[in-house]
């Protein structure tokens, strides 16, 4: 990104936090965009809306829980006026929070100017974003990078490279961990462990074997000459926020090696600063030989990346083996170079280490919670009841979008720029939250 367009945008944008770029003030004038979504919103209620999507959209995501209409910073309005704080980012997306104005400014410029071109050709902001990923990522010579537009397709990218890894046809086996979430996509399926996601859609592609969590000595016993790859989350999200230590990577890097695997790290939630570093692996001091990231990379637009570390590796994947109609497109990638720049220029992951920290530090205070685990603004806690589910809903009523990936869990994951004081918001409502969801699931029982 040239200085010059950085420095332009972020002069048109207000400060919105310590030491990061801001945010318009909610009570400000509307952008065109968002004078146009209050208008179309106007016309009809929450429920009204939700009526609409039951009749038109399919039912894979069952009933939204609100019908959100416009955001700014941390919070966002649902269709009836109501305010909340966004303590999910959009499960780990919006890394700067919503309609950040140096990102939207940057995207805009790049729309009018070159949208879309296929992968014929290329652009200055795509070779610009693939060296920014191998410096930030502090890849080898010889590295390389391809561009999806998620990030189950960036692994579905990483599978057909594991795939290759068998020029005597000998590797036919794969290996993934249980409570293992790697996408929906048939490839990224058969690495995730969840029967649930798994059963309706098999046979899946075959080869893949789910060993325990966090066991060394299962995975070593696993990775033998037959393997092509082990893939791993250096935190699972979905399963609770379950960290692997710096010990188990190691383990894992030296198994792969030893038995010509390859090891590769899913760091489509855990990248981009979720963790406080670029990537969540790097205190591990391991070379990866793939690594995949996606949703925090654009700052809430599309677009997710498959880096390749050495040469090797790199040239697994030739000419026609792969590609994507939309992966890598002028806009993608200015909105993911804006948000590196943003994040690396503003303090922001200082930002995540303090306000991570002080969080984690709040919810292990609180009585009832049992267990507090992740790392920066990625955070997964346990309560000493099955009530999770019912607390989502206690916080939607009171002003909150959180997560439960279990009956007792509670994942947060917010954006980076997340300050101390909304930090405290929740902790504040928090031992409510579970006392009004432990007497709704008590009454449901009933």
């Amino acid at each position: 990104m040239s200085t010059e367009l950085s420095h332009s945008a972020e002069s048109r944008s207000s400060d919105g936090g310590p030491g990061v770029v801001g945010h318009r003030e909610a009570g400000g004038a509307p952008i065109a965009a968002e004078a146009a979504a209050t208008a179309l919103v106007s016309q009809s209620s929450g429920a009204d809306w939700l009526a609409r999507y039951s009749s038109s959209l399919m039912g894979v995501f069952g009933t939204p829980q609100r019908v959100l209409v416009r955001g700014t910073g941390c919070l966002v309005w649902d269709a009836d006026g109501k305010e909340y704080l966004d303590l999910l980012g959009g499960i780990a997306v919006n890394a700067l929070g919503h309609a950040h104005p140096f990102v939207t400014s940057v995207i805009s410029s790049q729309l009018a100017t070159l949208g879309h071109v296929s992968n014929f050709f290329t652009s200055p902001t795509q070779i610009a974003l693939a060296e920014k990923l191998l410096s930030i990522s502090k890849a080898p010579a010889g590295s390389k990078v391809f561009f999806a537009n998620s990030g189950t397709e960036a692994n579905e990218a990483a599978f057909k490279l594991a795939r290759r890894n068998n020029s005597e046809g000998t590797r036919t086996k794969i290996i993934a961990l249980e409570g293992a979430f790697h996408g929906r996509t048939m490839g990224a399926l058969a690495l995730t462990a969840k029967e649930a996601y798994r059963a309706p859609f098999e046979p899946l592609p075959g080869g893949v074997v789910h060993v325990p969590f966090g066991d060394i000595e299962a995975l070593r016993a696993a990775v033998d000459d037959s393997t092509a790859a082990v893939f791993l989350e250096p935190i699972q999200g979905e399963a609770g926020v379950r960290p692997l230590s710096a010990e188990y990577l190691q383990a894992a890097r030296e198994a792969t090696t030893a038995a010509g695997a390859l090891l590769i790290l899913d760091e489509v939630q855990t990248g981009i600063g979720r963790t406080g570093k670029w990537l969540a692996s790097e205190d591990a001091g391991i070379v990866p030989d793939a690594v995949t990231l996606a949703k925090g990379l654009g700052g809430g637009f599309p677009v997710g990346a498959l880096v390749t570390f050495g040469s090797t590796t790199s040239a697994l994947l030739t000419a026609g083996q792969h590609g994507t109609t939309f992966g890598g497109n002028p806009v993608a990638t200015a909105a993911a170079l804006a948000t590196l720049h943003a994040i690396e220029s503003q303090g922001v992951l200082q930002n995540v280490l303090g306000v991570g920290a002080h969080l984690r530090e709040g919810l292990a205070a609180i009585d009832a919670v049992t267990e507090v685990r992740g790392e920066g603004l990625l955070i997964g806690f346990d309560v000493n009841a099955d009530v999770a589910p019912a607390m989502v809903t206690a916080a939607l009523d009171a002003g909150f979008i959180i997560n439960s990936p279990g009956p007792r869990t509670i994942r947060l994951a917010p954006p980076l720029i997340l300050t101390i004081e909304q930090a405290d918001r929740f902790l504040d409502a928090l031992p409510t939250l579970i006392a009004t969801a432990t007497a709704q699931t008590a009454k449901d029982a009933q």
